[in-house]
């Protein structure tokens, strides 16, 4: 699959049991930060476990770009030998950073204090989102930014001359905002402050910490206070890199809802700022066994036992756990279509800017499935069919977002009738390996 060629329709018929161990690729998030961490480090930075899915693959082209040498020695297995902080070099012609949000953002904090100038664009779906969350604070280190309209790539960043260190809260919970404002600080003087009302993900504070930067968290009146000390000399590091629980989330959510499923998921990511999903399919009365709790990588995980739940009811998902959560509401809306009783999802809007408008394009397909929903700019409410109870026999517009198209595929398995995708091909751009796992723990999903 090609996240950046012709469309792949896809389709997804009722399975039999899903049986046998998931082994999902590595998280994308920890994935972007070790390419770029190790490029800011001076020395090798060693990666086990890369997600090798489009997004990450475009970050690894961007960092060499930028001056680092980033080599691949088989599978997962890479190093970096960066050119440290502010020792980027100017990019010879235009970054493509395909359909990448996280990326796109991260690597445009990475550069706006080095004086550089570097121009970005990405695909179809990348280009209608917004970047001004990203270039406004970055505006305040003195970086310069020229777009299309409404702050859309392809986009120029120049670099400050001379970075100031910035103050800046966060105005929604966004942990891509969060790190590009983190990153611009590394080589900026004196102390750059992020403050956030709603925790976020932290990987990009684990990862500071662990490459030698001084960063202190500290919570307050406003909210979680992170400050980061300036112009450190960050030291190479061994990154292990966890398997990524909203890549797991897919396999887990098909076990509970298909008839008969018994799989074991091994080593997934459980740190608190990404379990959002797993929390709230415990209280909907998912059969879900968190064993061999351990540390990899500086990051907790778990072997995730998920057997089929014929149980499940809709509950109320609380607001504030939604930026734990946020790139899981697609697939839960799919388990809470096969529930019993309402799922309201509360607090979503960011959904609305991700790579597509995941409100409205799973609002669309679940209807066009015979389940009902409700919205309005900020919650989803799914009315739950039970068990089995999802009619299904729909072709579902995934508007080149691999979250809509993968939710889908997994509601067509256990839908009465085949549920099909307009386009998969996003898929590759996060988990390469979704199609060949699923059918090797017996789903039936095929290329139309």
């Amino acid at each position: 699959m090609s996240g950046h060629g012709d469309a792949q329709p896809m389709k997804s018929r009722k399975s039999g049991p899903l049986k046998g161990v998931a082994s999902v690729p590595g998280d994308k998030s920890i994935s972007h930060r070790s390419l770029i961490f190790g490029a800011m480090a001076v020395g090798e930075t060693r990666i086990s476990g890369l997600l090798e899915g489009q997004d990450v693959l475009d970050t690894a082209k961007a960092m060499r770009a930028f001056g680092a040498t980033v080599t691949r020695h088989g599978e997962g297995a890479w190093t970096v030998n960066g050119v440290g902080v502010g020792g980027f070099q100017e990019p010879a012609d235009v970054l493509d950073v395909g359909n990448s949000g996280t990326g796109a953002r991260l690597i445009m904090g990475t550069m706006a204090t080095t004086p550089i100038t570097a121009t970005f664009t990405g695909d179809a779906s990348l280009r209608k989102r917004p970047m001004g969350r990203v270039t406004d604070p970055l505006s305040l280190f003195g970086a310069r930014a020229y777009g299309r309209q409404g702050g859309r790539l392809p986009m120029t960043i120049v670099g400050a001359a001379n970075p100031v260190p910035v103050r800046y809260t966060l105005p929604v919970a966004s942990a891509q905002v969060k790190s590009a404002v983190l990153l611009a600080g590394l080589n900026a003087p004196g102390e750059t402050v992020v403050i956030e009302k709603e925790p976020t993900r932290d990987h990009s504070e684990r990862m500071l910490v662990g490459f030698g930067a001084k960063l202190h968290v500290e919570k307050s009146a406003e909210g979680h206070v992170i400050t980061l000390t300036g112009q450190p000399e960050l030291r190479p590091q061994t990154v292990a890199v966890p398997r990524d629980p909203s890549s797991a989330a897919f396999p887990v959510c098909a076990a509970l809802i298909v008839e008969g499923s018994d799989i074991l998921v091994p080593g997934v990511s459980q740190n608190l700022t990404r379990n959002g999903l797993y929390l709230t399919l415990v209280e909907m009365g998912a059969e879900i066994e968190f064993q061999n709790p351990r540390e990899e990588g500086g990051e907790p995980v778990a072997d995730l036992r998920v057997r089929f739940s014929g149980a499940m009811k809709g509950i109320e998902v609380p607001p504030e756990r939604a930026p734990s959560m946020i790139d899981e509401y697609p697939v839960l809306s799919v388990v809470a279509s096969f529930a019993t009783g309402k799922t309201v999802m509360r607090g979503v809007k960011e959904l609305r800017v991700k790579e597509s408008d995941r409100i409205d394009a799973m609002a669309r397909g679940l209807e066009a499935c015979g389940v009902r929903v409700e919205e309005d700019e900020d919650t989803l409410i799914v009315h739950g069919m039970g068990p089995g109870g999802v009619p299904g026999g729909a072709t579902c517009a995934t508007h080149i977002d691999h979250r809509i198209a993968m939710s889908f595929l997994v509601a067509g398995m256990a839908a009465q009738k085949p549920v099909a995708v307009d386009d998969a091909s996003p898929i590759v751009t996060s988990f390469p390996i979704f199609e060949s796992l699923m059918n090797g723990l017996g789903a039936n999903i095929r290329r139309e």
